[in-house]
C-alpha cells in the first residue's frame, strides 16, 4: 500500500499539481464537520445557495458507495499583480483574473483519473461543483487548514489555491489532518467591512460582498452591501490580502493560464454599467467571471457608481 500511495502522489506531481493529500472516508475525524455544516445551514448563512443542503454533503459514500480513499489536490494560482485603486475601475477577485480555473483543474484531474482508471481503479472527480465539502477533505488530508475566513490556507502558498477532489475505491495510506495555525490572529475578521465573519471560522454569506457580487441574482443589492463595496464588482479579496500567511508565503504560480487576461484585474465601471449580452459573452467566455450574468454586472457597476 505504501508503494502504491507513493506512486499515486508522484503521478499527481508529474501532472502538475502543487499539493496532494489523502484521507480515509470511513474513520471519524474530530473536526465536527457535519455538525458545523448543519448548524451553518440552520442559521441561514447559506443565503440562496440551496445546493449547500444537498444530503451528499453529509455522507460522501452517497457520491461513491464503494469509496475507500479521498484524494485532494491543490493548484497555486497567485500572481503578483495588484488591484487598482482608481475609483473609476471596479475590482475583481484574484481567483478570476485568468482562465476559468474549473477548466484548468478539470483537465489535470481528467489526466490523473485516466491514469488511475487504466489500472482498474474506479474514480469520481470534482472541481468546486460536486456535493462534497472540499475544504473539509483538504484539511483532513493535510493539504492545509480551514482558516477563520473559511478559506483553506497552505503553508507553502497561503490561501491562493484551487482545490480538486478525487474519490476512489482504492485503499491508500492516509495523511495526518492539518493543524490550524491561525492562532489569535483576527485580521480577516477585523478587515471585513460588512462583518460577514460572524465568529472565527463562520461566514454569513448574507453579509459577504463576494456572495452578493457573484451569487446574488436579485435586481438590487442590499444597502449595507452597496455602502461597503469600495469598488468590488466581482468577489472580494480583503480577508485574504491581510492574511499574514498570504503576505509572507505567497508564491508566483507557474501556470500561465492563471495569469490575468487583459482588463480582468480591473474593469471600467461606466463600461460595465452599459455591458450588453454580446459584450458579456465576448469578454468573459473563457473566464470564471462568466458565472456573473450581464444583468448582474450592470447592477454591481451601478452600485459602485
Amino acid at each position: 500500500m505504501l508503494s502504491t500511495t507513493r506512486k499515486i502522489k508522484n503521478k499527481a506531481f508529474d501532472i502538475g499539481f502543487d499539493k496532494i493529500g489523502i484521507a480515509n472516508p470511513h474513520i471519524i475525524y474530530e473536526d465536527n464537520a457535519i455538525y458545523n455544516l448543519q448548524n451553518w445551514l440552520s442559521l441561514g448563512y447559506q443565503a440562496d445557495m440551496a445546493w449547500m443542503n444537498n444530503p451528499k454533503r453529509f455522507d460522501i459514500t452517497q457520491c461513491m458507495p464503494d469509496i475507500r480513499s479521498v484524494i485532494t489536490v491543490a493548484l497555486n494560482y497567485y500572481t503578483p499583480h495588484k488591484h487598482s485603486n482608481n475609483i473609476n475601475y471596479g475590482k475583481v477577485s484574484r481567483y478570476a483574473w485568468g482562465k476559468d480555473y474549473h477548466k484548468v483543474l478539470k483537465q489535470k484531474l481528467k489526466l490523473f483519473c485516466k491514469w488511475l482508471t487504466k489500472k482498474n481503479i474506479k474514480t469520481v472527480c470534482y472541481v468546486d461543483t460536486g456535493p462534497i465539502q472540499e475544504k473539509v477533505w483538504a484539511e483532513r488530508s493535510g493539504i492545509g487548514w480551514i482558516a477563520k475566513n473559511g478559506n483553506i490556507i497552505t503553508k507553502e502558498f497561503g490561501s491562493w489555491v484551487f482545490l480538486g477532489v478525487v474519490l476512489t475505491n482504492l485503499s491508500l495510506i492516509s495523511d495526518t489532518p492539518h493543524v490550524k495555525h491561525c492562532g489569535a490572529c483576527r485580521r480577516c475578521i477585523d478587515i471585513c467591512p460588512t462583518k460577514a465573519i460572524v465568529s472565527p471560522f463562520v461566514v454569513d454569506s448574507r453579509r459577504c460582498i463576494a456572495y452578493h457580487t457573484i451569487e446574488n441574482k436579485s435586481e438590487n443589492l442590499p444597502e449595507y452591501i452597496v455602502n461597503n463595496l469600495n469598488g468590488w464588482v466581482a468577489g472580494c479579496d480583503l480577508c485574504q490580502d491581510v492574511c499574514p500567511w498570504n503576505q509572507r508565503f505567497s508564491q508566483e504560480t507557474n501556470i500561465q493560464d492563471f495569469y490575468p487576461y487583459p482588463g480582468n484585474i480591473s474593469l471600467h465601471l461606466e463600461e460595465i454599467s452599459n455591458l450588453t449580452e454580446i459584450q458579456w459573452q465576448q469578454k468573459f467566455s473563457s473566464s470564471s467571471l462568466k458565472r456573473i450574468k450581464a444583468k448582474a454586472w450592470r447592477r454591481n457597476a451601478d452600485a459602485n457608481l
